[in-house]
């Protein structure tokens, strides 16, 4: 398989076509989802010529991890049901690959589990650990400790969910529960419930800035937020103290007809003036792509369905595939637009011509 579109098609043969749907569907008629990819196909890279660098350093450093290239993997949901080796496998293949594995809360791994398979690969593993805040502050606290505990580096906090998206696919095929034997691994035996218990995720439009504070006061570590794409959100998390953005519509999960996210970058990147780091996903599919959210503003970018696809198709050895191919079209792009690093890559080598 030589594309991310390859891989997907294999995972749709192989998968329970529920299972497909929920990773592949989105919100309503599913229009942000299909922008994320169309959009990036409708801004062109203009390249400059005779740079003079016949070598090429991918390596970025973000908040005290280190990455041997600027695409992370991505939080996403349930990896037991593309593969029954699920989160073990990914992690396995994103710490090979040397970049960072935003792992989420909604893992059905325990993250000290993902932790411990991060360490066989490598001694410093780079795990950061997706969160939704909940309006139960102790039972936010313990998520936060258990997942401090397994020696992750970061905090991702998802703030585009203060309810569930309606996804259609979803509700056609009835699909609202895990299968038996499967559960959200990170919400099992913390405080407050009997052994063996396992918590509910709460979605909560009571949330607001004064978490973001109490989260700050907790943690020592890293705080990230996730799903941020209005200019005055990014001023306010600046103004907040919060270490980083991931702008992100959550791949058109949540709000359906919100822009896509290499649309909403610019002004984004122009609302921070590099107060801090910017990761982008959604849509992502190409090295082209990735080159094109560095230039406008991002550090990094996230995969997230590709990296189920290649999960699905092939376990462990599909993600270090999907991995290792988008970070060749990278450097390879990056050889094609005269930069020797990620750093070279700067706003005027993006046009929008079409």
């Amino acid at each position: 398989m030589s594309s991310v579109a390859e891989f997907e098609e294999t995972a749709r043969e192989r998968l329970d076509p529920v299972y497909y749907d929920f990773f592949a569907g989105a919100a309503g008629d599913e229009i942000t989802a299909r922008s994320n990819v169309d959009s990036f196909a409708r801004l062109c890279l203009l390249p400059r010529v005779l740079r003079g660098s016949d070598k090429r350093d991918l390596t970025i450093e973000l908040l005290g991890s280190r990455a041997s290239m600027p695409i992370l993997v991505a939080p996403t949901a349930f990896h037991r049901l593309a593969h029954p080796d699920g989160e073990l496998a990914t992690v396995r293949a994103a710490m090979a690959a040397d970049t960072v594995m935003i792992v989420s809360m909604a893992a059905t791994t325990a993250i000290e589990d993902v932790a411990a398979a991060a360490l066989e690969v490598t001694p410093e593993p780079e795990l950061w650990f997706q969160l939704y805040l909940q309006p139960d502050l102790d039972f936010s606290e313990a998520i936060v400790r258990r997942a401090e505990r397994a020696g992750v580096k970061a905090l991702v906090v998802t703030v585009d969910s203060p309810v569930l998206g309606r996804r259609e696919r979803d509700d056609r095929h009835g699909f609202h529960d895990l299968p038996p034997g499967m559960v959200v691994e990170n919400l099992r035996n913390l405080r407050g419930g009997e052994p063996g218990h396992v918590r509910q995720i709460a979605m909560s439009a009571e949330l607001s800035w004064e978490h973001i504070a109490w989260l700050r006061q907790l943690t020592a570590l890293p705080i990230l937020l996730k799903g941020v794409l209005h200019p005055e959100d990014a001023r306010l998390a600046v103004r907040h103290g919060v270490a980083g953005l991931i702008v992100s519509n959550h791949g058109g999960r949540q709000l359906d007809t919100v822009p896509a996210t290499i649309d909403a970058l610019p002004e984004i990147a122009e609302a921070v003036a590099g107060a801090v780091p910017l990761i982008l996903d959604g849509g992502v599919r190409r090295g082209t792509d990735v080159a094109k959210a560095l230039a406008l503003g991002a550090s990094a970018v996230g995969l997230g369905r590709p990296v189920l696809w290649g999960l699905a198709a092939a376990g462990q050895d599909g993600v270090a595939r999907v991995l290792e191919r988008v970070r060749e079209e990278f450097d390879h792009t990056l050889a094609l637009c005269g930069a020797a690093s990620p750093l070279d890559l700067t706003a005027d080598l993006v046009r929008s011509y079409r």
